[in-house]
């Protein structure tokens, strides 16, 4: 697998709930600002940039998001994704004493997921970085296929609710998306963010911004979707052509794709003919194997390549034989449904008992009261990275991207006691901002320009009393 800069932001839904279930003192607003009121009192805005080289902010709609570094294997990128549920964790920690102390005692709750139960979104999107290229847009046109039908494999399972019908479908952010391929983020939500930000040097880099993927719970699911989308790129890369893949209708699409668990339904192509959802992953995924050489079982074969191809290829038997055993520790959707089925047939009930919805949102409530530790283990849900590499990546960048950069910038300017204007290329010091360095190359890890900065931020260190 091609060496390639990624990262993920994720949007936590949030809520604050009573002891008692009465209406609490602190909406969603003020429980979120009461959550970021921490990194207040030291100064930041609800806005920062960490050691860690990732970034914490309150996004609109009271959403905290955590975006992270820039990530160039996948053990950094799991670690990296956690942490953000860690660090959030930390700061809700703060908040007990204060929401335990009132009259009728309160706890807010955080979630990784995607829609609340008023019908509000919020995102997880994924960022890969690409060689600029002039066909872009046909480019990521090329893609929407693959995205559409991705879901298929690595949505997060949702209880989807249409009039007073309750049904399961893969995702929670399919029926979100409005375009397939737009510069929008929020107005149409589409599929691929166009947008020509590449957060790099916009000569030789484009970066390729994707918001319709669910926020996983599994990390096997998130290491099969960016897997299997870095693969697709590398091989998009080496001139693979999707171009007999694209869609006649793509919103139409992934509306028929997300709502048909056996994912054979037939999807109208804009060449003519029709192909299933599944029909369209196993085209794709043989055509990377082609394009790339992939052997699995000769031993030049990456690890990780190796892992994803596996997985891609059980996780698409399964679909095919409607038996999703073989993945239900695996795949958020298998796992999510395999545990609605053995509560139904325990509590002897339906889907439209509030206990499933709750038990549902536990799936994806990050705190002490979710279900994922307990799941990973007892050996439900199958973990990637261990403790000890979830808390290393909460104090320290990535060592083999540009986020070592701006990580050591960033411990400089805190024990010099300087304040920065920081963003993932630029750093300036807000006492002095004709002082400041940038960073366009994602992959740099060494730079003389930044060298000098912290060499500055040094001299100023040395001049503190002691």
């Amino acid at each position: 697998m091609r060496r390639r800069v990624v990262g993920i932001e994720t949007e936590y839904g949030l809520t604050c709930a009573t002891r008692s279930g009465a209406p609490p003192i602190h909406d969603a607003d003020a429980a979120a600002r009461l959550l970021f009121a921490p990194l207040a009192l030291s100064g930041r805005a609800p806005n920062v940039y960490l050691r860690n080289g990732g970034r914490l902010y309150l996004d609109v709609g009271a959403h905290p998001e955590y975006a992270t570094a820039e990530c160039d294997s996948f053990e950094d990128l799991l670690a990296q994704h956690r942490c953000g549920d860690e660090l959030l964790n930390q700061l809700n920690d703060r908040t007990r004493a204060e929401l335990e102390g009132l009259a009728d005692p309160e706890r807010i709750y955080l979630f990784r997921n995607n829609v609340d139960s008023a019908g509000n979104s919020f995102g997880c999107h994924e960022n890969y970085l690409l060689h600029r290229r002039r066909d872009f847009r046909q480019v990521a046109q090329g893609l929407v296929a693959f995205f559409v039908t991705r879901l298929v494999l690595v949505g997060a399972g949702h209880l989807r609710r249409s009039g007073n019908k309750l049904s399961y479908c893969f995702s929670q952010r399919a029926e979100q998306m409005w375009e397939a391929v737009s510069s929008a983020t929020t107005r149409t939500r589409p599929i691929i963010n166009t947008r020509d930000e590449p957060l790099a040097d916009a000569g030789q880099y484009r970066r390729l911004h994707v918001i319709s993927g669910d926020t996983n719970v599994c990390e096997a699911t998130t290491f099969l979707k960016v897997g299997m989308t870095s693969l697709v790129l590398d091989a998009v890369e080496d001139g693979m052509n999707l171009s007999d893949l694209e869609l006649a209708d793509p919103m139409l699409a992934i509306r028929q794709v997300n709502q048909d668990l056996s994912a054979q339904v037939k999807i109208p192509m804009a060449h003519g003919g029709e192909l299933s959802a599944l029909d369209i992953q196993e085209r794709i995924l043989q055509r990377v194997v082609d394009v790339l050489g992939i052997d699995i079982n000769d031993s030049s074969c990456d690890a990780s390549t190796r892992q994803v191809i596996d997985l891609w290829r059980r996780a698409l038997a399964a679909l095919r034989s409607g038996d999703w055993s073989s993945v239900d520790r695996e795949l958020d959707f298998a796992i999510k449904f395999r545990l609605i089925q053995e509560y139904l047939k325990r509590k002897q009930t339906t889907l439209d008992d509030p206990r499933v919805a709750r038990l549902l949102l536990s799936y994806h409530d990050i705190g002490p009261n979710g279900l994922r530790r307990g799941l990973e283990s007892s050996g439900l849900m199958r973990r990637l990275t261990t403790e000890e590499q979830v808390q290393q990546a909460c104090i320290q960048a990535p060592q083999s991207t540009r986020a070592h950069l701006r990580s050591s910038i960033i411990n400089a300017a805190e024990t010099a006691g300087i304040e920065l204007a920081i963003d993932w290329v630029r750093a300036s010091r807000i006492d002095d901002p004709s002082r400041y360095v940038l960073m366009n190359d994602p992959f740099a890890t060494e730079s003389e320009a930044v060298d000098q900065f912290i060499s500055g931020l040094r001299a100023r260190d040395e001049f503190l009393p002691a």
